[in-house]
């Protein structure tokens, strides 16, 4: 039942422009990075980074995101991304994804 939830706060979030947390990463401080000139707000929790696009992107653009995504969530938090654990809430397309992340002890 959340599942459904957090999807649908992520594409008002996409929808509105809105840089706002899904639930369980409220609280959490903003990071705004900028990767290869594309803006990310990134809120960190433990082990896991919500990396939220600001920037609009056309389709064609979509397939370079996913990295950029990654390597946001690295550099507000100086974790290492784990590779593989992006994942996209909301679709492939999705403005918002999920990053675990591997940090010094």
């Amino acid at each position: 039942m959340m599942r459904p939830v957090l999807i649908l706060l992520a594409l008002i979030a996409t929808l509105t422009g809105c840089a706002t947390p899904s639930p369980g990463f409220l609280g959490t401080p903003r990071q705004d990075v900028a990767v290869d000139g594309m803006r990310f707000a990134v809120h960190v929790r433990a082990t896991d980074a919500q990396v939220i696009r600001l920037d609009y992107v056309t389709r064609a653009g979509h397939g370079a995101v996913a990295d950029r995504m990654m390597r946001a969530a690295q550099q507000a938090s100086g974790c290492v991304p784990i590779p593989n654990s992006l994942r996209p809430l909301g679709g492939a397309g999705s403005a918002v994804a999920v990053v675990m992340l591997r940090c010094p002890t």
